[in-house]
């Protein structure tokens, strides 16, 4: 197998360069075991458990049982054929899948800028993870409340969660090696703290898990709205059943930095301080349709597909099923009607407040801490995958379309940049807006994602339909699934939408 780049030429390309420089020519590395593929699909898992997972599925179920489950599960399921179109491209390109944009337009880049930027710079999970720590250390009142010396001495333990989530991606020598090894670690233990939970407190509530299967089945079930639950929060909600937003786009550049595929050919982002250069390529590599390639191919895909099954979906799954029975069982009695003084616990985030005190009644205060901390790990974990993904998904719009021959701004130095910018500014947000909550906070991010969602969905669909050939193309059937995620996410957005337009409209 060739293992540098050639002067053949192709008969047809399998990749239309469309606005960008050609691909080079370069056979498809030999694929490697399952266990070596472990990690990007992890760390998607890792962005994922601190929204979704953790606040906004749970809270639904608070307010409204599991009516709306089925397009929780429709949503990861979604979400798990949405991502693996994500890694087609990088797979096929070792290119990123807004490299990949960029090629059907130029324009594209500026306006994935700004999704990538503005909800990201809301530093809703730091507030959330300070939330969840304050109550550890001053007393809150009977739903959550904070003292006033309290609740500024938790913005200032916000901020610090941004800068403590900085340095660590700083300190590192391959960012992507960092990220990988601290969500690791992460993930695992809170699945092993949910399991845990959940095998205290299911034993016993065989209904609360025949109302969870209904929910399930109950397609098209919608919550009755109130002041909290409203259109745009399930949108969020749906959007963040998984990782949400652009941050889905992040799997192409941690499989491309993992080494998947044509990925190997490209260098990664390295720390400044800590790090070594490497040379980091922002046009991509396609192989000859031969034989050879094309089985290497089949190969790499299966693989792929597996170990974003194994890692992502079912982790997601997992958590998404044990943490809204952990709520349901927490606040609904066997008749499936709220247990007496669960209401209070309604604003904001005070309902992860409401779990802690009843586990509390119901076991100890040792179990309560350590919900607590685990609560707060989720958060910060997905705060420390946020900073990462988006950091690495802006500067690689900003190398490839506007800098690509510039020695000076490498990938490296922009993700950097961008890093510490999102930090500040965020930093500043938490200082200057006084009275942040950190649930309203979910629900804008995840609602804006929810949005982005619907307009990516369109463009992968043209992307690897008619801008890939051959063996790499996506099939007809992965077509129609991709169709769905437009559908799906595309009537939700329009419905968020007009649920704040219409009171003006008089509808």
């Amino acid at each position: 197998m060739s293992t540098a780049p050639d002067d053949r030429s192709v008969e047809e390309d399998l990749v239309r360069p469309g606005t960008m420089p050609p691909l080079r020519v370069r056979d498809l590395p030999e694929p490697v075991p399952l266990r070596k593929m472990m990690g990007p699909s992890i760390m998607l898992a890792g962005l994922a458990l601190g929204s979704g997972e953790f606040i906004l599925w749970p809270y639904i179920t608070f307010e409204s049982r599991f009516v709306f489950f089925w397009a929780c599960l429709l949503g990861v399921a979604t979400q798990y054929f949405l991502n693996m179109e994500i890694t087609r491209w990088s797979l096929a390109t070792g290119e990123s899948a807004t490299t990949g944009f960029a090629r059907l337009s130029r324009h594209w880049a500026w306006v994935f800028l700004i999704f990538n930027v503005v909800p990201w710079i809301i530093p809703a999970w730091s507030t959330g993870a300070a939330t969840v720590l304050s109550w550890m250390i001053w007393e809150p009142d009977e739903n959550g409340g904070l003292s006033q010396d309290g609740a500024t001495a938790m913005v200032w333990m916000a901020v610090g969660g941004l800068f403590v989530c900085g340095l660590i991606l700083t300190a590192g020598k391959v960012v992507y090696e960092t990220v990988e090894r601290v969500q690791l670690v992460l993930v695992s233990l809170i699945l092993v703290l949910v399991v845990v939970l959940a095998a205290l407190l299911l034993p016993g509530r065989g209904e609360a898990i025949v109302a969870q299967l209904e929910g399930a089945i109950n397609i098209g079930g919608i919550p009755e709205f109130g002041e909290q639950l409203t259109a745009a929060m399930l949108l969020g909600a749906l959007a963040f059943a998984g990782a949400g937003g652009t941050l889905n786009l992040g799997q192409s550049n941690y499989v491309k930095d993992k080494g998947y595929g044509m990925g190997r050919y490209i260098g990664r982002i390295t720390s400044p301080i800590t790090g070594q250069d490497e040379a980091v390529s922002e046009i991509g590599y396609q192989f000859p349709s031969d034989a050879a390639n094309n089985a290497r191919w089949r190969r790499w895909w299966r693989a792929a597909s597996i170990e974003h099954f194994l890692s992502f979906f079912l982790t997601c799954f997992v958590s998404l099923v044990l943490l809204t029975l952990i709520c349901y069982a927490l606040f609904y009695d066997a008749s499936g009607e709220k247990t007496a003084g669960a209401a209070k616990f309604g604003a904001d985030m005070s309902f992860v407040w409401g779990e802690a005190v009843e586990i509390e009644n119901r076991f100890s205060g040792v179990i309560k801490t350590l919900f607590l901390i685990m609560g707060a790990v989720i958060l910060l974990t997905t705060e420390f995958g946020v900073l990462d993904a988006s950091s690495r998904i802006s500067a690689d719009l900003v190398k490839t379309n506007w800098l690509p021959g510039s020695e000076r701004w490498t990938q490296s130095r922009l993700y950097y940049v961008f890093l510490w910018g999102t930090i500040l500014l965020g930093s500043v947000l938490l200082l200057g807006v006084r009275d942040l909550k950190a649930l309203t906070l979910f629900k804008l991010t995840a609602a804006m994602n929810g949005g982005v969602m619907f307009f990516y969905s369109i463009t992968l669909l043209w992307m690897n339909r008619f801008r890939l050939r051959g063996a790499i193309r996506m099939s007809r059937w992965r077509m129609a699934i991709m169709i769905w995620s437009i559908a799906f996410f595309g009537f939700f957005a329009g419905w968020a939408v007009w649920s704040k337009v219409s009171p003006w409209l008089g509808g």
